[in-house]
């Protein structure tokens, strides 16, 4: 890990779902042969407008649950693509029930419960969307907890859904590590207080440099 000292003193490690543990482009690489020329782009604008819309709608202070926001995501992104037929619609969905695990995350979890680490998956995801991602890829017995923002009706990076962790929990801020691979969800848990670790999978340029990350890794593989 690029700090040795990161989990000292922490009780609980916090991990965002879509992104960090899950492989948000994995539904739309089962079916690229399908798809065309034009995958790529339609699982980009997916995954866009499905933030975009968990935004709007948090803003607004109109809770519409993160599985129904993902539908819509997909019509307006199907709707661009017009040449990908919009039959593959329920394919596409299915498969985001089932999104792939990165490689190293079930190792990286069963690593930090040795070590008397708490497991924790924090996500904008509602509770069946995430039983359905957690049991598809084989983590229900590498978590010690799965929570959703769906209590407080809101979406991260609110306040309030990260105040979640610690009302579900019953921890200090102190105690929690956070970890996402999302720039946003890490500047919005570090100015909630949270230590919070960007997984930058992908080599993006760092963004909202007053809410700097604690450390930055490219893979959760240097977690333990």
């Amino acid at each position: 890990m690029t700090d040795p000292d990161l989990l000292a003193g922490k009780t609980h490690a916090v991990f965002d779902a879509y992104g960090t543990l899950f492989d948000v482009h994995s539904a739309v690489a089962r079916h690229a042969d399908r798809l065309g020329a034009q995958a790529d782009s339609l699982s980009e604008l997916w995954r866009t407008k499905q933030l975009e819309y968990s935004w709007v709608h948090g803003l607004m202070g109109r809770y519409v649950g993160f599985w129904e926001l993902t539908e819509r995501a997909l019509d307006f992104a199907l709707a661009k693509h017009p040449d990908i037929d919009r039959s593959h619609r329920e394919s596409l969905l299915d498969a985001y029930r089932a999104l792939d695990a990165y490689g190293e995350v079930p190792g990286v979890l069963e690593r930090l419960r040795k070590r008397g680490v708490k497991t924790v998956l924090f996500s904008n995801g509602n509770a069946a969307m995430l039983e359905r991602a957690v049991t598809s890829a084989d983590l229900a017995d590498r978590l010690d907890a799965v929570l959703s923002v769906d209590p407080v009706q809101t979406f991260k990076t609110a306040p309030d859904a990260y105040r979640l962790v610690l009302d579900r929990l019953g921890v200090a801020r102190s105690e929690v590590l956070f970890f996402s691979s999302n720039r946003w969800d890490i500047a919005g848990a570090t100015a909630f207080g949270f230590d919070a670790v960007w997984v930058n999978r992908k080599g993006q340029p760092d963004e909202y440099p007053d809410l700097a990350p604690r450390a930055v890794v490219t893979s959760l593989d240097a977690v333990s």
